[in-house]
């Protein structure tokens, strides 16, 4: 408690400023995830249904 007492009167303003700061940070974070593991199964089937990245073609090869 003594730490909330050293910030003075604006305590509760500093204090709900860094948990909506950690909110956002651990949102952003779930939110990539999950776009990572979405954008990944997209990748599965696009290659399973035979559509390959112009990467992995061999050079030389028209695109």
């Amino acid at each position: 408690m003594s730490l909330l007492t050293s910030l003075g009167p604006y305590a509760s303003f500093i204090v709900t400023s860094y948990a909506l700061v950690a909110f956002v940070v651990v949102a952003l974070i779930v939110w990539i995830a999950l776009d990572f593991r979405h954008q990944t199964q997209t990748l599965r089937k696009l290659e399973a249904s035979g559509i390959t990245r112009r990467s992995a073609q061999p050079p030389g090869k028209p695109s």
